[in-house]
């Protein structure tokens, strides 16, 4: 066998060794082509987490629990996981009977927010009205539901003196800081109402503007500032669109509106915030119901 014979031999054992094992130049690439075409994981959604729930044992356990779940499926992060935690995780957190947040998950049901499959679970609806009657039933949450599950775009803010006709709730105040919010349907980008608040300065310099494009008034001042809310009280009159109102609402001039104003009051008895809101006529409407126990 010639030289130049041998050396092919050589070549051909080393090409099936090559084959055989995988450790040639063409596995080598190979192997890095398939690491390429696999895909990167899809990271999960966020859980959906609910608000937490001080409990007020004079009111039905069962509206506090469903409000404030509402408040947090309205008001939950755009990437949230569409799937709730299950009915004994949900009691859990909230601190009643499976039985109660039954009968919550059943006033959410039928409001359309959410829907409930057997041994499947339970799902936000994608195309939820963020929009309904207000309720007034003395729980904060219930405030703090209403105003949840719209954007929110702060038209302003800052230290003015204090009006008038509010001088009554800050009679120790020469200013206030002043916001003005309006709020859009997310779906059809409709704009539903808008708002003035009037905070005593000491706790305006502890709020985050930002905070406001994401949460009510109501719940920054709760959830982030550490507010302690004793009580809040409500006005609602029918009234007609000023010129300011019939702009920003995109309604005729004079057309019927509801205005709300909303006084809220800490621990100490101390007005912290007085809120006027102007809601369009044809999208709102307002119940009360008074519980005999």
């Amino acid at each position: 066998m010639t030289e130049s014979q041998e050396r092919a031999g050589a070549d051909a054992r080393r090409a099936d060794g090559d084959a055989t094992t995988g450790t040639g130049a063409g596995a080598v690439a190979g192997a890095g082509a398939d690491a390429r075409a696999v895909p990167a994981p899809v990271p999960h959604p966020p859980a959906f987490a609910p608000d937490s729930l001080v409990l007020n044992r004079k009111l039905p356990l069962w509206y506090q629990v469903s409000q404030s779940l509402r408040a947090s499926v309205l008001g939950r992060p755009q990437d949230a996981s569409a799937r709730l935690p299950t009915e004994e995780q949900l009691a859990a957190h909230y601190g009643v009977s499976v039985l109660t947040m039954r009968q919550a998950l059943k006033e959410l049901e039928t409001e359309g927010l959410i829907s409930r499959h057997r041994r499947r679970g339970t799902f936000i609806e994608p195309r939820a009205r963020r929009v309904s009657p207000v309720r007034l039933l003395g729980s904060v949450d219930a405030i703090v539901a209403q105003q949840s599950g719209e954007a929110t775009t702060v038209l302003g803010h800052g230290p003015t003196a204090v009006p008038g006709d509010l001088a009554e709730f800050f009679p120790d105040c020469a200013e206030v800081t002043c916001y003005r919010r309006l709020r859009r349907d997310e779906e059809s980008d409709e704009p539903t109402n808008w708002a003035e608040n009037a905070v005593r300065p000491d706790i305006a310099a502890r709020i985050d503007v930002a905070d406001l494009e994401r949460w009510p008034m109501t719940k920054v001042l709760r959830d982030v500032v550490g507010v302690r809310i004793s009580r809040i009280t409500d006005t609602v009159e029918a009234r007609l669109a000023d010129p300011v109102t019939a702009e920003l609402l995109q309604v005729p001039l004079l057309s019927p509106i509801l205005h709300y104003t909303g006084v809220t009051y800490d621990a100490e008895g101390r007005v912290v915030d007085v809120a006027r809101i102007r809601y369009r006529g044809d999208r709102f409407s307002f119940s009360v119901t008074v519980e005999a126990h």
